[in-house]
């Protein structure tokens, strides 16, 4: 990759750039790869979590829009793979703005270039954990008066629990307008605990932050808000196109919902 900012870390793994390598992308480094590899020899299935994560993310937000929804806010959105929220969004409604926020600079270098003539849409290069910082820049295309699907797909089992991974969601939730959304999915420990948990101590070691959780624990991620049908459930099972999941949807091993706010 040509012209890459000179604070970024090849050396580390990202998981923007992780879960890019196992969605068949090529923007990823030694590090990212080496460390996709050992997660998928350890638990084979992270690689159906990450597809039909992918899938979740755009059934959610095609019906959103679908439903009157024409603002978007992404946090952790990882690097571009068609079809993006935008592009998603736009085929429902072509003035659906849309602003992405990653901390990794390769995101914000690709997404930057292909929303560079797009006036609808933005990409934040901030750490999620910044909510003000984040809202700040987020109002220069989204109007907070208005309806906002907020997103936190596949990105909230990045934070540690010392920082709070609800209550940075909440503050989000709380600078939406009634009418909005939250579409939230997380990845969980509950089917292979030790697994799973040599999979976080294996990302530690290569400088990476991967915190699966119980269902509980995500569910409550919600803050009891209430939920849209079928609820809270393996994300393959969120209205999965012709009303029937894939033959693999029980070794996506990752929680997801829909819910009002």
């Amino acid at each position: 990759m040509a012209d890459l900012p000179p604070d970024i870390r090849t050396d580390i793994a990202h998981p923007a750039r992780v879960y890019d390598y196992w969605l068949g992308g090529k923007d990823n480094f030694a590090a990212d790869r080496e460390t996709a590899e050992y997660v998928l020899s350890v638990t084979p299935e992270m690689l159906d979590a990450a597809r039909a994560g992918r899938d979740f993310l755009v059934r959610s937000v095609r019906f959103l829009a679908e439903s009157g929804i024409r603002q978007f806010l992404d946090i952790g959105t990882g690097l571009p793979t068609s079809p993006n929220v935008h592009e998603v969004a736009q085929s429902v409604h072509p003035d659906a703005r849309v602003v992405y926020v990653d901390n990794d600079p390769v995101v914000f270098l690709h997404a930057e270039a292909l929303m560079a003539k797009d006036d609808t849409t933005q990409v934040i290069r901030a750490d999620m954990r910044d909510v003000d910082g984040v809202l700040a820049q987020a109002r220069e295309v989204l109007d907070f008066s208005q309806p906002v699907a907020l997103l936190f797909v596949a990105s909230l089992h990045h934070l540690r629990d010392e920082d709070d991974p609800a209550g940075v969601a909440d503050r989000y939730v709380e600078a939406l307008a009634p009418g909005s959304y939250l579409v939230l999915s997380h990845a969980t420990d509950e089917f292979a605990p030790e697994r799973m948990r040599q999979n976080s101590e294996g990302a530690a070691e290569r400088g990476a932050t991967f915190i699966p959780r119980g269902k509980d624990a995500i569910r409550a991620l919600f803050s009891g808000r209430e939920l849209l049908d079928p609820g809270f459930v393996l994300v393959s099972y969120w209205r999965p196109e012709g009303g029937e999941p894939g033959p693999n949807a029980d070794r996506a091993w990752s929680y997801g919902g829909v819910a009002k706010v």
